[in-house]
């Protein structure tokens, strides 16, 4: 049984990529900073994620990073998470996946333009984009980890339904057929489960889209 730890367990997406691999049958670890599990992991270890050591993560085949905060001053860590977590995982068969942002999507067949910084970006949103967008960057220097960062669409929607479908796409900003770039945090999910147990993308940056 493949055992998976998921970083931020109680959080959104977290929460929903443990229950995806839960009923799956996988053995799941959910780590976070607070006391109480909110998740259906079957073991909850309360540590805050800069204290993880590499013994901490060593016993699993899998690592989720579903990291995330919005405030100003802490946009900086998702950064500095990435570096934490690849220190730890270089040199091992350990996976990790990362929770990522859809602003580094290209925005052209070139790969010379980020989302983030086309002219209509919504304004309100850059800060955070661009810390995500740094996170990836950070993230390709790593070739000594196992890694795959999935972006979602740009309309991420909290609750949105699990439709249990969805479009597997790569660095450009993919539209569905009706002309979208929309998923639900329960379809991202699914798609993060699914790459968990295929491992077909690593050391690759994919997104997803809904159907």
């Amino acid at each position: 049984m493949t055992k998976v730890a998921v970083i931020s367990a109680n959080g959104r997406v977290g929460s929903l990529v443990v229950k995806e691999l839960v009923e799956r049958g996988y053995d799941v670890t959910g780590f976070g900073r607070k006391a109480q599990n909110t998740t259906v992991a079957q073991t909850y270890i309360q540590k805050d994620l800069f204290e993880l050591t590499k013994a901490d993560l060593a016993e699993f085949e899998v690592v989720v990073d579903a990291f995330g905060t919005f405030a100003p001053e802490t946009l900086h860590l998702h950064v500095e998470v990435i570096k934490h977590l690849t220190a730890l995982l270089a040199g091992t068969k350990t996976r990790l996946l990362i929770v990522g942002g859809a602003g580094s999507l290209y925005d052209d067949p070139e790969h010379k333009t980020q989302l983030v910084d086309t002219p209509d970006f919504p304004a309100e949103f850059y800060a955070l984009a661009k810390a995500q967008t740094d996170a990836l960057t950070e993230l390709r220097k790593h070739d000594d980890v196992d890694w795959t960062f999935i972006s979602p669409a740009a309309d991420f929607q909290v609750d949105g339904k699990r439709t249990g479908k969805y479009i597997l796409a790569g660095e450009e900003l993919t539209l569905n057929d009706r002309g979208e770039s929309i998923i639900s945090y329960a379809d991202y999910a699914l798609a993060m489960a699914d790459e968990i147990q295929n491992g077909d993308h690593i050391k690759e940056r994919i997104s997803v889209v809904g159907k």
